[in-house]
């Protein structure tokens, strides 16, 4: 059987400095750089490819269902796919499976861990020696903010200025060794889907928000800043940082019309309840951050950890905690661990 096959694993990033809204929405080409800190395998997506001149179509698996290639925002994933595939010449189907270890589209970035991922795999299974930089402006064209998720750290997403995105991509800024022990506790609120996508919740923004413009400069100054204050260990400002952004993207989105809202009522008991612990401290022990859904990141320290748990242990409706650290980035998994059955070419049951 000629085939090529791989599997990868990605973790997704939750981003200090958002970024909301696309200045090209083919090339995925943001209005503002952005930055990350790359989770570790405490979430993560495994992801199987198999191309192979046995399959007569693209498939592609997540969590078990087959998807609709047609539709839309799968679409926009599968691309990656296409890329790689002119890239190394090939006119092979393939077989694409992922499995996420934890809810899809909540909130909780599995877009970017499972495109990383796909790009990632999708590399090795076509024999493409592409670099950080490369597989960055890869994974961007299928989620904007998987190209963080290509490195391992905290890491910048450049916004770029040319029009073809090549200069678009994601470098790191600092490595998982200098902050071993900056960790993000993640509020899980809810399980359920978004009544809003990204993509589309985006889109709305940029047509309709007032504020948007205002937004874009914020978030760029935010950038440079936070790149400086990281280097230099800045924790408070760092924080600072970091709530402001979240709040200023749900502003936005709140401005946008018809109204954009992924915050609920325990979303705002818990910036509350970390506001409320950072005064009686004195000092900044942690900052919230939300993603597009009303799940909470909070970021802090390894030795702030139980003081952050008391707080949240005062806030009703979280449903449970996931305490993740920083990560290194994809990486291959071994033969044994494909979710591919390759003598049927389908996923293992």
């Amino acid at each position: 059987m000629e085939h090529g096959s791989a599997t990868a694993t990605a973790s997704p990033n939750i981003a200090f400095v958002k970024y909301w809204g696309k200045r090209d929405e083919e090339l995925i080409l943001p209005y503002n750089s952005s930055v990350s800190m790359t989770l570790d395998d405490s979430l993560n997506t495994v992801t199987s490819v198999l191309f192979s001149k046995e399959l007569n179509a693209d498939r592609f698996f997540i969590n078990g269902e087959e998807q609709d290639l047609s539709d839309n925002d799968i679409a926009e994933r599968f691309k990656v796919v296409g890329i790689m595939r002119r890239k190394a010449g090939s006119a092979d189907h393939v077989l694409v499976v992922s499995r996420n270890s934890f809810p899809t589209a909540s909130g909780l970035a599995s877009s970017a861990s499972g495109t990383a991922a796909l790009a990632y795999a999708c590399s090795r299974a076509l024999g493409l020696k592409l670099s950080a930089k490369e597989l960055s402006i890869i994974a961007r064209q299928g989620s904007g903010s998987s190209c963080r998720s290509i490195l391992g750290g905290i890491v910048v997403w450049k916004k770029g200025r040319n029009a073809d995105g090549s200069d678009s991509y994601a470098k790191r800024i600092a490595k998982k060794e200098q902050w071993p022990d900056l960790i993000d506790i993640i509020a899980i609120v809810s399980t359920e889907r978004k009544r809003v996508l990204s993509r589309s919740g985006m889109q709305q923004t940029v047509e309709s928000s007032s504020l948007f413009k205002a937004r874009a400069k914020f978030a760029e100054r935010n950038s440079r800043d936070f790149a400086k204050a990281v280097k230099s260990k800045d924790f408070d400002s760092m924080a600072s940082i970091i709530m402001k952004e979240s709040n200023d993207m749900h502003a936005v989105m709140l401005d946008t019309y018809p109204p954009i809202i992924y915050l609920n009522d325990v979303s705002k008991e818990i910036i509350a309840a970390i506001h409320g612990l950072n005064e009686s401290s004195g000092k900044a022990l942690a900052a919230y951050t939300f993603d597009a859904g009303p799940n909470a990141h909070i970021i802090t320290l390894k030795g702030n950890e139980e003081a952050v748990r008391n707080a949240l242990s005062r806030v009703d409706g979280i449903r449970e905690t996931i305490t993740a650290g920083i990560g290194s980035g994809p990486r291959a998994l071994s033969e044994k661990d494909s979710l591919i059955d390759m003598e049927r070419l389908m996923p293992k049951s």
